[in-house]
């Protein structure tokens, strides 16, 4: 698939922290499409969607390899949520039987889609998995990262594409 942007987001969910939900600079994918609904309860309650440019399934994507400048990967942390959990719905789940192979191909294709000496920017909350776990399915070893949220178990991870040996 030709694309003209330079910047893919592989599991754009609601885009809940992009400054610009609808920067043209993006291209946007999920594989699941919520329409409008409001989430949560009471205080907590908050208008929701997911509302990808395309939906794709962050294993198999359809875009030519070495495609994208920047890539970030957010992938759903979750593998054990109630059906009408509020977590799940806004972040997704994985399945809780396949996640370590869904993880590992989703490394594989966002590095595949990625130009050499391109950035892959990576998510990862460990409320459920360590990252230890995670880091162990990506082929490529990462540069740095930051932890955050309340209690800093929120990881984001920055790699780069190296050339083909």
């Amino acid at each position: 698939m030709k694309v003209e942007k330079k910047i893919l987001d592989a599991c754009c969910g609601s885009k809940m922290f992009w400054f610009d939900r609808n920067d043209k600079r993006v291209m946007f994918i999920d594989n699941r499409c919520v329409e409008p609904c409001v989430v949560g309860k009471g205080r907590n309650a908050r208008m929701f969607s997911v509302a990808p440019d395309i939906a794709m399934d962050f294993r198999e994507m359809k875009f030519s390899k070495n495609t994208f400048n920047l890539v970030v990967f957010d992938p759903p942390h979750l593998i054990r949520a109630g059906v009408k959990s509020y977590m799940a719905k806004k972040y997704g789940q994985l399945n809780s039987k396949t996640w370590r192979e869904d993880l590992r191909l989703g490394f594989s294709e966002c590095f595949r889609v990625l130009k050499t000496g391109g950035t892959l920017i990576f998510k990862w909350n460990e409320c459920q998995i360590p990252l230890k776990e995670i880091l162990a399915l990506t082929p490529a070893r990462p540069l740095f990262g930051n932890r955050g949220g309340k209690a800093a178990k929120t990881h984001w991870i920055v790699f780069t594409k190296s050339p083909p040996k």
